[in-house]
């Protein structure tokens, strides 16, 4: 057992990889889950798709009558149940119980926590002069670039819990880090900004708007202002400042390739209400809509729209990114045609649950609060929740 709270088994129940049932998932394979986690950790956060069918009951209604039929209804007796829940321990133990029953099950392992271990590397197609690769964290919907150009590289947005992989990733390429770059103060997962440049010797680099919020870091760091520009081998990335989502939010264009952070997705828009709650919420929607009318939509309509995050209403591009062109999403979001004053009142009556943990997450990227990684990890577990809305902004 994972766990010694839990009883012990004589069942042998089969460990599935979290990048495994991932796999079967992206397959289109059918896939039935039963969610053993408290239902409201289940209603905020679980394993979702179009082929999964999930089933949360919770472990404790296990422990305290595991003969109690009902638990065990619903169930189906024709395929494999994965059961799950945070960290894998009482899901071995609840998948002994339904094996001794007769059913074929196995259980997640590392369980939820496992789930949020899963980081995929995925290159963009473009006709940029570099590599550009996009990483995907499925369970919270973060998104990270690799930019590599010569034996140079940069990384966007990158996370505290995969620092290793870009610098394994760069150096695979022949490149060492040369900045680590972060669009904004993050409120959903700890920046990984600081610990690159510790450990990498690159250079740490966050808008200068962000700075002004009262960063506090022990390590040395640069700051962009609108229209500076970092080189990396024979690329240029320029910064485009676009507050709204916060007040340093800053966007990045290489090529083609626009890195829009928070400010814009493939399925919404930014949220406004993170920084100054919701009472500084109209005035920066107002700015929202300033940034993206008069610096994201005046850009080139083949622009690649490469955003920070994406949510369950997002739809993968040809080539396996969470991307877009920037004509296509002009034409296809119902926001991104809105006159000023309907935009705000519109991104302001759909308002999702603020992210898990936000304001210990912010002071921890301010470097006000110091986390070690374990704490960074539990932090960010979750969905980001950094979009307007939960549903799609976009018409059918």
């Amino acid at each position: 057992m994972a766990n010694n709270a839990f009883p012990t088994t004589d069942e042998d129940i089969d460990a599935v990889r979290p990048e495994t049932l991932k796999e079967r998932i992206d397959d289109g394979e059918s896939v039935f889950i039963l969610d053993v986690r408290a239902t409201e950790e289940f209603d905020q956060w679980h394993i979702d798709g179009e082929t999964v069918e999930t089933e949360n009951v919770p472990y404790f209604e296990f422990l305290m009558d595991e003969d109690d039929d009902s638990l065990y209804e619903g169930l189906p007796d024709d395929q494999e149940i994965v059961v799950l829940c945070a960290k894998g321990g009482s899901s071995e133990y609840i998948a002994s119980l339904l094996k001794a029953r007769g059913f074929t099950v196995s259980h997640l392992e590392s369980g939820m926590n496992g789930w949020a271990s899963i980081y995929d590397y995925t290159e963009l197609d473009t006709e940029t002069d570099a590599t550009i690769a996009q990483y995907q964290r499925p369970s919270s919907g973060c998104l990270a670039y690799l930019v590599v150009s010569g034996d140079e590289a940069a990384v966007i947005d990158p996370l505290r819990a995969f620092a290793d992989e870009y610098v394994a990733d760069a150096r695979a390429m022949g490149a060492e880090l040369k900045y680590a770059v972060d669009t904004h103060i993050h409120a959903d997962h700890i920046s990984g900004v600081r610990t690159l440049a510790r450990e990498t010797g690159a250079t740490a680099v966050i808008p200068a708007a962000a700075a002004d919020r009262g960063v506090e870091y022990d390590d040395a760091y640069e700051t962009v202002e609108d229209g500076d520009e970092l080189m990396v081998g024979d690329v240029t990335i320029d910064a485009i400042h676009t507050p709204g989502h916060t007040s340093g939010m800053t966007s990045y264009e290489v090529g083609d390739v626009l890195f829009t952070g928070d400010t814009l997705f493939t399925e919404s828009v930014a949220r406004p209400d993170l920084e100054d709650g919701a009472e500084g919420a109209e005035d920066a929607a107002k700015l929202l809509y300033d940034s993206l009318a008069d610096r994201i939509l005046t850009r080139d309509p083949d622009s690649l729209v490469a955003p920070a995050h994406f949510s369950d209403a997002a739809t993968q591009a040809a080539d396996g990114t969470y991307t877009a062109r920037l004509g296509a999403l002009e034409t296809s979001m119902d926001a991104l045609s809105m006159a000023r004053d309907e935009f705000v009142s519109f991104i302001l009556s759909d308002m999702p649950p603020r992210p898990a943990n936000y304001e210990d997450i912010i002071a921890a990227n301010l470097g006000v609060e110091d986390v070690d990684d374990a704490e960074a990890f539990a932090l960010e577990l979750g969905p980001n929740n950094c979009a307007a809305s939960q549903d799609a902004l976009t018409s059918n």
